[in-house]
């Protein structure tokens, strides 16, 4: 499977997004902002990091860079694009999920490891995690805090938009659990075709046991038994 991890100016994690791919026994290249073609790619990867200096408001300027125009069309087309952190707030702004991500309700950043509960398994980015599983997966931003009015958090919830939430090792999803503030523990989001995803804990740092979880790995395993079941179906 082919992977397209893209590269703005000041992203910081792409380089961890393309090793974890590999590590997966995957292909992966950079995609610089400047790029107008996704060329062979099977998959999207926009990473975390501080596109354009977070200036504006995160992902605010990325979203304009030639190579979104790009993963749109390839979103449109059934594509699966998965944004992680930084990437996530862009693909908000991009307007490819709903909703928005905001500062901290403390205003501090937060660098740490959280417990994700799955909450909708049937899912290109979910349907190879164990549904008794909690995934333990470290987090790293200032500006996590997902909210939505009101239509449209019900609107997620009503169609289970709602991918992952914050919660304690059991799986409460507890207040103490939420790190930033998101409303209904929101950590990450589909749209309604279920093509296109975002969260803002870094499953790239955790697909290894020496970084403290390889619990993030099942994220990357189910999209690429998405690519493969699609695959088949199309040979059939």
């Amino acid at each position: 499977m082919n992977f397209a991890v893209l590269q703005f100016p000041a992203s910081n994690c792409d380089q961890d997004a393309v090793h974890a791919v590999r590590a997966l026994g995957h292909s992966a290249r950079l995609l610089w902002h400047k790029e107008t073609s996704l060329g062979d790619a099977d998959a999207v990867i926009i990473p975390g990091g501080f596109s354009y200096g977070d200036y504006l408001r995160t992902g605010a300027i990325a979203r304009f860079s030639p190579v979104m125009e790009a993963v749109q069309q390839f979103a449109d087309h059934g594509g699966l694009v998965l944004g992680i952190c930084n990437g996530f707030q862009v693909l908000c702004e991009a307007g490819l999920l709903p909703g928005a991500l905001v500062r901290n309700r403390d205003l501090q950043f937060h660098c740490e490891h959280i417990f994700l509960k799955t909450s909708h398994f049937n899912t290109p980015f979910t349907a190879r995690i164990s549904q008794d599983k909690i995934l333990k997966i470290p987090i790293a931003h200032g500006e996590g805090c997902y909210f939505a009015d009101a239509e449209t958090l019900e609107k997620l919830k009503a169609n289970r938009q709602i991918l992952w939430q914050y919660c304690d090792p059991d799986g409460n999803l507890t207040e103490a659990a939420n790190p930033n503030g998101s409303l209904f523990n929101i950590a990450g989001i589909c749209n309604e075709r279920c093509n296109v995803a975002g969260l803002m804990p870094h499953p790239e740092r955790a697909c290894e046991t020496i970084l403290g979880s390889d619990d993030g790995k099942w994220i990357f395993e189910s999209l690429i038994a998405a690519h493969e079941a699609k695959r088949a179906a199309k040979a059939a």
